[in-house]
């Protein structure tokens, strides 16, 4: 038995990992035996309807994990053929992954997922995130990976289809108060979040009242109040990072103007060229030109704070916290200081990354480096996690 008392805290890390890569290598075992089950139709022998039923069982699982294992087994294990040959599994990479104890059943459910959606000579890049990130985050790197790989496909067309239903709006009065739903489409809803966010922010945590009590709901709820009477006095409407309310909506210049590929709006929902270009047509578009004349993008020892000109310049490079796997927004994002203005460091773009206050906290506070490399922000983590400490970027967040 492990005497974890003994250990330090980095010990008891790697300690954890070993153990939960042996507990995954059994795992690939387990789905060995489940595949064999499978194969031999050990339910019709034992009187079930199927397979899972079984399981539910003799291992006591609910049917529907039952029903996962017994895909993913299907997908990392050989196939035998009527005539006894044997084939290579289906995810060949993805097998040789959970073997060595690198990837949970998750994983292979989310990289399974994400390869119904791309070439199978993508199978490298799939497991290659599940690698590195937890299952929702290699969904969402395979959901960018299928989008780049056919943005500039045809959009599937049905002539006896009808268009989808415009902005909806309902309201009724119940009880005294004013039930409101609605379903916007992506652009308006971009739009709106823009617009309720800064409002309905937590209240900062005071003496005389501690942190905000409002859950979520209310403070969106009481945002909405707010913004109501915002419009009626629609000149004073609050800034929220250092500027105005806005909108953005990212994307190379030659590929506005062009009017190919994708435009990438606040929330990394992409749009397509035309509408980015009808949207332009309706609202300024300030150029992003890293030191241009008419932009202050380095504003030296002056100020600690990020004027609004360098905060734009940062949403237009990092798309959101530039931290390796998030998916947070700019509107969610702080500007932080590389080197740390009391330690000389400027406010400049060069000298700034936009990371959300969870990524900010834990720059501050951990063994988590952050540095330019080739003007991109690159991470560096702690010993612990890799004693290479390899270098790490957001994927999520790149063109």
């Amino acid at each position: 038995m492990l005497e974890t008392r003994l250990l330090s805290t980095d010990e008891l890390l790697r300690s954890l990992v070993d153990e939960v890569t042996e507990i995954r290598v059994r795992e690939n075992a387990a789905l060995q035996i489940v595949a064999e089950l499978d194969r031999r139709g050990a339910a019709s022998e034992l009187g079930y309807k199927d397979l899972p039923r079984v399981l539910r069982h003799v291992v006591r699982w609910d049917l529907h994990i039952a029903k996962r294992w017994i895909d993913n087994a299907a997908l990392l294990t050989n196939e035998i053929t009527p005539t006894g040959s044997e084939l290579a599994p289906k995810l060949p990479l993805t097998a040789e992954a959970v073997a060595e104890g690198a990837l949970s059943v998750d994983h292979v459910a989310a990289v399974a997922a994400v390869m119904k959606t791309v070439p199978a000579e993508h199978e490298a890049d799939v497991v290659g995130y599940a690698r590195d990130f937890e299952p929702v985050t290699v969904r969402r790197l395979g959901a960018k990976l299928a989008y780049n790989l056919f943005q500039d496909d045809p959009e599937p067309r049905d002539r006896e289809s009808t268009p989808p239903p415009g902005n909806q709006h309902m309201m009724q009065w119940k009880n005294g108060k004013l039930e409101i739903r609605a379903k916007l489409d992506k652009i308006t809803g971009a739009k709106y979040e823009a617009l309720l966010d800064p409002l309905a922010k937590p209240r900062p945590t005071t003496a005389d009242e501690g942190p905000d009590p409002r859950t979520r709901e209310e403070r969106e709820g009481d945002a909405l109040a707010e913004l109501i009477d915002l419009m009626l006095r629609a000149d004073q409407l609050p800034e929220h990072g250092g500027e105005p309310v806005t909108l953005t909506l990212t994307m190379p210049y030659e590929d506005l103007a062009n009017q190919v590929g994708h435009a990438t709006l606040d929330n990394g929902d992409r749009v397509s060229a035309e509408q980015a270009r009808r949207l332009a047509c309706n609202a300024g578009i300030i150029p992003m030109v890293l030191g241009g004349a008419g932009q202050p993008l380095d504003v030296g020892r002056k100020t600690r704070t990020f004027p609004a000109a360098i905060r734009r310049t940062l949403v237009t490079r990092d798309r959101g916290c530039a931290f390796p796997g998030c998916f947070r927004p700019p509107r969610h994002c702080d500007a932080h200081h590389i080197k740390h203005w009391a330690n000389g460091g400027d406010t400049s773009v060069d000298n700034a990354v936009l990371l959300c206050r969870h990524h900010h906290t834990l720059i501050h506070k951990s063994e988590w480096e952050v540095r330019l490399v080739n003007g991109m922000p690159t991470f560096y983590p702690p010993a612990w996690l890799d004693p290479q400490r390899s270098p790490r970027r957001n994927l999520i967040n790149t063109a």
